[in-house]
């Protein structure tokens, strides 16, 4: 029997300003490489939560001001539906701003709360237009994946609750708030960065983790994904590696 995986693309038209797109022709390229069969579900403003629930990954990446407010009105129509997802176990890669949103809260520079999807143990805020926006290349060191490369551009600090552990420990960069060395989070199979750029194409045992976890909770047996030759992605990471002085 021929695998396939569908892949839910969180609102592509919105959230997806800084090359995120990147991370879905990852996810499609190596599975194709394996003769995994993939589909992309591209669930825009309106969605139906049938179709969200059909979906074997989740992705979704960043935006502006503004089109975050008009997601967000729209995602928390499908709050219980992505939340039953991220507990059962669905993996998915939230980038930047979806990030945010799956955690308790935003403080606004004003003061002003906007109420998170409260998925994540987590809450940001942003300190102000005077406040120095974190951005630049990064690499950080993870438990299960080694060092991953990114690139980081925000504002807001995000700070991380008691029921949630960080996804990385920052080497070079800012990572969510610039403060405490810990970059993104991890909860279940669910990840959230602050990595754009995108982030996997420069880090392919991430890609293949989403890949082979996808797998096991659609099949429900142990699977063992075909080694590929990573060299060119190799030359990507210590191409960003050198540049920030640091061995990969």
């Amino acid at each position: 029997m021929k695998q396939k995986l569908i892949i839910g693309w969180l609102y592509p038209t919105l959230m997806n300003i800084y090359g995120d797109r990147g991370n879905i022709i990852a996810i499609q390229k190596r599975s194709s490489l394996r003769d995994i069969e993939t589909e992309v579900n591209m669930l825009d403003l309106g969605f139906d939560k049938k179709d969200l629930g059909q979906c074997d990954i989740l992705l979704m990446g960043g935006a502006q001001d503004k089109q975050q407010e008009t997601v967000a009105k729209d995602l928390f129509e499908k709050k219980n539906e992505l939340k039953n997802m991220v507990e059962n176990g669905i993996p998915g890669l939230y980038i930047c701003g979806a990030y945010q949103f799956l955690g308790n809260y935003y403080k606004e520079a004003s003061g002003n709360i906007i109420k998170g999807l409260e998925i994540f143990d987590l809450f940001t805020e942003n300190p102000g237009e005077n406040a120095k926006r974190l951005i630049g290349n990064m690499i950080f060191k993870t438990e299960n994946f080694g060092k991953i490369v990114g690139f980081e551009n925000h504002g807001g600090r995000t700070y991380l609750g008691k029921n949630i552990k960080a996804f990385g420990k920052v080497i070079k960069g800012f990572g969510n708030n610039g403060k405490d060395k810990t970059e993104g989070a991890i909860y279940k199979s669910s990840i959230g960065t602050y990595s754009h750029g995108p982030i996997l194409p420069k880090n392919p045992k991430l890609t293949d983790y989403l890949i082979k976890t996808a797998l096991e909770h659609k099949y429900k047996q142990p699977i063992e994904l075909n080694k590929l030759d990573d060299s060119l992605e190799q030359k990507a990471r210590l191409a960003i590696a050198k540049r920030l002085s640091v061995g990969i």
